[in-house]
C-alpha cells in the first residue's frame, strides 16, 4: 500500500454564496494516478482550484491534508513550493516572455534556489527530449500564437521541469484532437514513469485514460464523490452516462 500524499476530509467549498463541494472525501497515495469524472457543474474544476488555493473559493468545512499538514490557509505560491502543480484548462498568453525564461523563473520560485543557466539548459534539454518536443519551441513567447495542442504540451513541459509531488490536470485534453491527446497523455505517462509524481486527472473523456491507465477512477456528482472504481467504471460511464449511475445509486 502506497504512502498517503493527499487526504481530503469532508471538504465543503463555496464560491460567492453558492456551495459547490458538499462533503468530498479523497485520498491519493504517492505515485498513484487518480481520475475524477462527472457531469458539468458537479464541482470538478472547483476541486482543482480549491486544492491549488484559488482565493475565489472558500473552504467552509473540512480539511486538505498534504504530507500530513493541513494546508487550508496556505497561499497559492506556498502550495506550489510544497509541490502542488495545476495545469490550466485555458493557459494564458504572455507576450515578451520566452518559454525558457518563464520555466527558469518558475523553477527558481518553486525550488527556492536559482539554477545556473548552463545547469538549467541541460535539465531543459533532457525534458524536451523526453517529451519529443523541438528545442526551438523554447525561444517562442509563452503561449503566443500556440495551437491548443502546443499550449497543453507546454503545460506538460512545465510539469516535467517543476517535478511536483502532486500534479492536477484540469481537463488538459479539452479541445484537443485525437493526435494531440495522445501526445499530451504520453508526455504525462513518461513523467509518471520517471518520477514518483502523483497525478489527479480531471476529464470528460476516456481517450486520455486509455494511455494513462489510472489506478482509481472517481465519479463526482453534486459536490461529492459517489463511486470509485477502475477503468471499468470509466467505460460504464461512457456507455451508460451519469443519469444511469444516479438512478443506480438512488441519487
Amino acid at each position: 500500500m502506497s504512502e498517503k500524499l493527499l487526504k481530503i476530509e469532508n471538504l465543503e467549498t463555496m464560491i460567492e454564496d453558492k456551495k459547490i463541494l458538499k462533503g468530498l472525501n479523497l485520498e491519493i497515495g504517492k505515485g498513484e494516478v487518480h481520475v475524477i469524472m462527472g457531469p458539468n457543474g458537479a464541482g470538478k474544476s472547483t476541486l482543482a482550484n480549491t486544492l491549488m488555493g484559488h482565493p475565489k473559493y472558500t473552504i467552509v468545512k473540512g480539511d486538505i491534508i498534504f504530507e500530513g499538514e493541513i494546508i487550508n490557509d496556505l497561499r497559492v505560491d506556498e502550495r506550489a513550493k510544497k509541490g502542488i502543480f495545476l495545469s490550466f484548462q485555458y493557459p494564458e498568453e504572455i507576450p515578451g516572455v520566452t518559454v525558457e525564461n518563464f520555466l527558469r523563473t518558475a523553477k527558481g520560485a518553486v525550488s527556492g534556489k536559482q539554477m545556473s543557466i548552463m545547469a538549467f539548459k541541460k535539465l531543459l534539454k533532457e525534458k524536451i527530449k523526453m517529451l519529443d518536443m523541438k528545442e526551438e519551441y523554447l525561444s517562442r513567447y509563452l503561449n503566443e500564437g500556440f495551437s491548443g495542442g502546443e499550449k497543453k504540451k507546454n503545460e506538460i513541459l512545465q510539469m516535467a521541469v517543476l517535478e511536483p509531488k502532486l500534479a492536477i490536470l484540469d481537463e488538459t485534453d479539452s479541445g484537443l484532437d485525437v493526435d494531440a491527446i495522445r501526445i499530451v497523455a504520453e508526455g504525462v505517462k513518461k513523467i509518471i514513469e520517471n518520477t514518483d509524481t502523483s497525478v489527479l486527472v480531471i476529464t470528460h473523456h476516456n481517450k486520455m485514460l486509455d494511455y494513462l491507465r489510472p489506478d482509481f477512477v472517481h465519479v463526482l456528482i453534486d459536490g461529492r464523490i459517489v463511486k470509485t472504481g477502475d477503468m471499468n467504471l470509466a467505460k460504464e460511464i461512457e456507455s451508460s452516462g451519469y443519469e444511469a449511475l444516479k438512478n443506480q445509486l438512488g441519487e
